[in-house]
């Protein structure tokens, strides 16, 4: 039996791990719009251009999910499929995915078609994917995999850490005064993914190390209760490693995965952001 694994574009990843013979991954982009130009999150955009065009743009810019007919491309594609979207407390894409599979099971009845609300983005996302893989590998017939995937994600935890803010000015969501002395005094925002997928500030920290000491106490505090954590990071690759080797410090064994935010991430985590999932 062939498995399809879909993810819209705020998975971070474009493949998994390693190639399967029964298992497929796919995901569906999003699409970032700034001073009236698209930048589509596939394989081809270039992040840095992103970034660059962000801070020089004085307008607010917008994200567009992937529209439903994106989802079913990847639905009516033979075997099993699940998906896994971003929270749909943030974003428009789990409902899509949700219309998209109506639309199959019209037609197709008796297809086998999973969605996960990640409640969550980016490496909350590669955690279910790593887990996804684990449980069809292991031969878990599809309802099991759904059962399961869904006990892995509601014990799943999300923290981030912001050092820039103009997004949030340009889009109204943050006063441009309060942003620009967060700045000046080199304030970290540091919030959780509450239980529904909504965002919590848990902390202003001063500098990266108190981003960083906040990040471990969250993850003392909540526990780990998995042997991955994944950081995502947007052009912080230095940040990323210290907290990796923090991370492994207090808990030896657990595997921590870092890789770069593609374009949705690094719109929202914006320059320097990180996101760990654990």
């Amino acid at each position: 039996m062939t498995w399809n694994i879909v993810a819209d574009s705020s998975c971070d990843i474009f493949g998994l791990d390693k190639n399967s013979d029964n298992i497929t991954f796919a995901y569906v982009p999003f699409v970032i719009t700034v001073d009236d130009k698209d930048y589509v999150d596939d394989d081809g955009l270039k992040v840095p251009d992103l970034l660059r065009a962000m801070k020089e743009s004085k307008e607010a810019s917008h994200t567009s999910c992937p529209a439903p007919y994106s989802w079913f491309r990847e639905f009516e594609k033979p075997g099993n499929t699940i998906a896994v979207t971003i929270s749909g407390n943030l974003s428009g894409s789990y409902n899509s995915a949700c219309v998209a599979k109506d639309m199959i099971l019209e037609e197709y009845p008796d297809k086998k078609i999973g969605i996960v609300d990640s409640c969550a983005t980016g490496p909350s996302l590669y955690l279910i994917i790593r887990k996804l893989v684990e449980l069809i590998e292991s031969g878990y017939d599809f309802d099991a995999v759904m059962e399961k995937i869904e006990e892995f994600r509601k014990n799943s935890k999300i923290i981030f850490a912001l050092s820039s803010y103009n997004n949030l000015i340009k889009n109204g969501r943050m006063p441009k005064v309060a942003a620009l002395l967060a700045q000046k005094l080199n304030l970290w925002g540091v919030g959780i993914g509450s239980d529904v997928g909504k965002i919590v500030i848990k902390k202003i920290a001063r500098g990266s190390k108190g981003a960083l000491d906040t990040i471990v106490s969250d993850m003392q505090e909540r526990g780990i209760t998995k042997n991955s954590v994944i950081i995502d990071h947007c052009d912080n690759a230095e940040f990323a490693e210290r907290l990796k080797q923090l991370i492994l410090d207090h808990w030896p064994t657990v595997d921590v995965t870092i890789i770069p935010t593609r374009g949705l991430c690094s719109y929202y985590a914006e320059e320097h952001g990180v996101i760990v999932a654990y």
